[in-house]
């Protein structure tokens, strides 16, 4: 057992006697990235087919129905919030489209299958379609439409709070990013040629960064200052990469390159923190938490560490969740809930160790410490 396995062990024993934070600590949650931490906003792409609105997805939800989440029930977006005293942020897309004026209590921009990069997401997307809004036409919304999202959000907050009030919200409020998956996994395994052409991967990384950086000082230009950033887990551990290796194992090659593009994001950090000094930011370390957890699963109650628990086939990652997919009758019990997801379980201790954890596991500060600053 490594010195942090066990760090992180005695943390967990302290943490779970814990209640979550009841009390209010920021004024508003501002979610951007992938379907890790979508909260519904695909359901309202009209041509999308990454949408998590069928049977057995929400299955633990407390509405046991499906919303737009790609779990069994509660994901990242909503521990955060839960934590931070905060309603989960409601889909922008929502928003949008009911007219509902609740933008200052925080919002979702994710995506399910959105990239850092434009050019990843013309892997998936259909054409636009003439006479219909862009917001709903196309397969996802990428990173640089989630943060023009934010920009016309920003602009929502001023004409009703003024510029003085909107700025001091957002000052003090906190902004998650949770995006690159998509990137990383479009490279490695759909061999897209808008993204591999020309590209080794190690430029291909640096491409990654140099945007992701663009994006995270428009967010700042544009009263962000307070930053949650998840580094990108080890996708070739997923049901989907290992089924295709020998012997189920991880796939140890989008493994090294997602590591790499995380050692290049603490740098970019450190680059923005040193340029604005009230840039602030907690950095999740997802990789080797993620590794760590799985590697004694047993001692975090999980019992398959391998097979999705929703799904098709080997591993049942042959297809993804549907109505006529096997279902696990325990979800606790299992890391993953498809073939590319983390269960309502396991995505729970990940939002621990972000809020609590030690600095491994969340630099150069936790999430608790990054609001009371």
């Amino acid at each position: 057992m490594t010195f942090h396995l066990l760090y992180l062990q005695i943390f967990f024993l302290f943490v779970n006697k814990l209640k979550s934070s009841s009390a209010q600590s920021v004024p508003a949650l501002f979610v951007f990235g992938d379907s890790l931490v979508d909260v519904g906003n695909n359901n309202y792409l009209t041509f999308t087919i990454a949408k998590s609105d069928l049977p057995n997805h929400g299955v633990d939800f407390p509405t046991h129905k499906p919303n737009g989440r790609f779990s069994n029930g509660k994901i990242a977006a909503d521990f955060l919030a839960e934590k931070l005293g905060l309603q989960s942020p409601l889909p922008y897309l929502y928003l949008v489209h009911t007219k509902t004026n609740e933008f200052s209590r925080g919002v979702s921009f994710a995506s399910a299958a959105a990239g850092i990069l434009n050019s990843t997401n013309r892997c998936l997307d259909l054409p636009l379609i003439d006479g219909l809004d862009d917001e709903i036409s196309h397969f996802t919304i990428p990173m640089d439409e989630q943060v023009e999202y934010y920009i016309k959000t920003r602009g929502i907050l001023v004409e009703n709070l003024g510029e003085s009030r909107a700025a001091k919200l957002l000052s003090e409020s906190v902004f998650t990013i949770v995006i690159g998956s998509t990137d990383i996994g479009t490279y490695f395994y759909s061999r897209c040629a808008s993204v591999t052409e020309r590209r080794s991967p190690q430029q291909f990384i640096d491409i990654i960064v140099i945007t992701m950086k663009r994006h995270l000082k428009r967010i700042y230009d544009h009263g962000g200052r307070k930053f949650v950033i998840l580094g990108i887990g080890p996708i070739g551990c997923t049901p989907s990469a290992r089924v295709n290796t020998k012997n189920e194992a991880c796939d140890e090659v989008s493994n090294y390159w997602a590591s790499k593009y995380n050692q290049a994001l603490l740098l970019v950090l450190r680059d923005l923190i040193s340029e604005f000094q009230d840039f602030i930011y907690s950095y999740i370390n997802i990789y080797d938490l993620f590794l760590n957890i799985v590697e004694q699963a047993d001692s975090y109650g999980f019992k398959d560490k391998k097979t999705a628990c929703c799904g098709l086939g080997r591993l049942n990652a042959d297809e993804a969740c549907y109505p006529i997919s096997s279902l696990c009758p325990d979800r606790s019990d299992h890391v993953f809930w498809d073939l590319y997801h983390p269960t309502e379980a396991f995505t729970r201790i990940i939002v621990e160790a972000a809020f609590d954890g030690p600095q491994h596991y969340a630099f150069p500060v936790n999430v608790r410490q990054l609001v009371s600053t």
